[in-house]
């Protein structure tokens, strides 16, 4: 009998309250009659709602280095590794469009970037810079990353609104 891998538990349990949490927002119901906690806020504030995506990619986090560094302590190739990583963020962006797409498949209206495809990006992001990069690169790739964003904000802004208000939709993230 081969043992099974070791899971680290809290991690479990944190994914599957996500997907609890996930379900309960996804089916809360109207608008009008559901509590406010489980619709997205408005424009300012959050809502625990609003804490469900965030969670999904700090789990995925997590688990690569779980995974990935198991993996390569067993002696697998870097290259292997990233083949399977590419697969498995196209499998991951596909079913995301699939699932937006179903049941009416109408592509005229087909969102690109759903939740699914955003995870598959992180994932394929976060994994390459993983494994590529050493604890001081993955540093830079984060302080990197922040200011980027940081400095194209004011660009959108101006482009997208004409005047140095952030408002509702004009973001890079939407």
């Amino acid at each position: 009998m081969t043992p099974q891998p070791q899971r680290l538990v809290s991690l479990d349990a944190f994914r599957g309250a996500t997907i609890a949490l996930m379900v309960l927002v996804n089916n809360a119901g109207s608008s009008r009659d559901s509590y406010p906690q489980l619709e997205h806020a408005e424009w300012h504030g959050w809502t625990i709602t609003d804490t469900v995506f965030p969670s999904f990619v700090w789990i995925v986090g997590v688990a690569i280095t779980l995974s990935l560094g198991k993996r390569l302590a067993a002696g697998i190739p870097k290259s292997r590794l990233m083949a399977q990583i590419a697969r498995r963020a196209a499998v991951l962006f596909m079913l995301g469009l699939f699932v937006y797409a179903f049941p009416n498949f109408d592509l005229g209206s087909q969102r690109i970037l759903g939740v699914l495809q955003r995870l598959a990006i992180c994932y394929l992001v976060a994994s390459a810079i993983y494994l590529f990069t050493g604890v001081r690169g993955q540093i830079l790739w984060i302080v990197g990353l922040f200011a980027a964003y940081w400095m194209l904000r004011p660009l959108y802004r101006s482009a997208s609104a004409g005047d140095t208000q952030l408002r509702p939709h004009q973001n890079l993230g939407s």
